[in-house]
């Protein structure tokens, strides 16, 4: 079977008719080759190990959909590839999509949607009370990309990934400052990154400089860096506050779900979770001895379980069998 894939990035005029082409240009020029968010780092990374696997796909053919509306569209994301075009072909939709299923209530009659990825077992839970036709599908992490540097790189004993999104100024003073703080009363040496400000090629530069990592984040529905750093043989102690989902767009007065997680695959060989500024100093007296006894085995973890290969592959038949129970 060849995959019809599609996936694009909303892109609309400004101020005059047509001006988007323009302004990609002006873009690029400027700014250089645009950085990949996590739902198209979600795209690529399916198509790559599609690609080494050697099963055959095509990206946004409309044409060949329409004259064969019979076959299974594979619409990665994001929403507005839903209304590109008027869809006759049974749809397999995500995982990167929607943030929740109140974004489109009237999806299924719209459209004719047989299947829902989201890329988590916290995401599945909290959809399937409004869809019943879902799953959870992780893609891959390229560990030929992210791998393990030598002993002799590691120069910085912690790495802190700062992807606090939401009241920064309030988590800065309550938790991220404490935690720093700590690590330097601890005679620890500490580099520190921004989601959002670098470049893949500076977080890898990065992790080949450190012998581990925290990471800060309210929670994530799949956690693309956080295993881009496992893979590279990089224990984390996770920030893992739990509670309700507090997307601001949708908490409280929209969603109340809970509980959410920070790192969501996740198993002992990856490190150690701690729950806030009052249980961080002792979590990571405790994470710090089993790193300098190198216990940890984070790679390991994402080999067995999330692969290229390995996740392109669960796809494909995921696809496939979706594909003979629609014809």
């Amino acid at each position: 079977m060849i995959l019809n894939l599609f996936y694009e990035e909303p892109e609309g005029d400004r101020w005059l008719p047509f001006d988007r082409y323009p302004r990609r240009i002006v873009r690029r020029v400027v700014r250089g080759p645009a950085r990949p968010g996590g739902q198209k780092r979600v795209f690529l990374n399916l198509c790559a190990g599609l690609d080494r696997l050697r099963l055959p796909y095509r990206v946004n053919d409309y044409r060949h959909a329409r004259k064969a509306p019979h076959e299974l569209a594979c619409i990665i994301g994001k929403p507005c590839v839903l209304d590109k075009v008027v869809w006759q072909n049974p749809i397999l939709l995500g995982a990167a999509i929607y943030s929740h299923p109140i974004d489109d209530p009237g999806l299924f009659e719209r459209l004719p949607v047989k299947q829902v990825l989201v890329p988590g077992p916290w995401y599945e839970d909290m959809y399937k009370p409004h869809w019943t036709c879902v799953q959870s599908w992780p893609v891959g992490i390229d560990t030929e990309s992210w791998t393990v540097a030598p002993p002799s790189a590691k120069t910085v004993d912690v790495l802190v990934y700062d992807k606090v999104r939401w009241e920064h100024e309030r988590y800065e003073a309550e938790l991220i400052a404490p935690i720093g703080a700590a690590l330097r009363k601890a005679g620890r040496s500490v580099e520190e990154i921004r989601y959002g400000s670098y470049e893949e090629d500076d977080f890898r530069a990065a992790l080949s400089r450190a012998r581990s990592m925290i990471f800060l984040c309210e929670h994530e529905s799949q956690g693309i860096a956080y295993q881009q750093a496992l893979s590279c043989g990089v224990p984390i102690l996770a920030w893992d506050r739990g509670g309700p989902w507090r997307d601001p767009s949708y908490y409280p007065e929209r969603v109340v779900y809970g509980p959410v997680t920070s790192v969501p695959y996740w198993d002992a060989r990856c490190g150690m979770k701690f729950t806030g500024a009052p249980d961080f100093e002792a979590a990571w007296r405790h994470f710090w001895e089993l790193v300098r006894d190198e216990t940890y085995r984070p790679r390991d973890y994402i080999l067995e379980t999330l692969t290229l290969e390995r996740r392109a592959r669960e796809y494909y038949d995921i696809a496939q069998n979706l594909s003979e129970r629609s014809n």
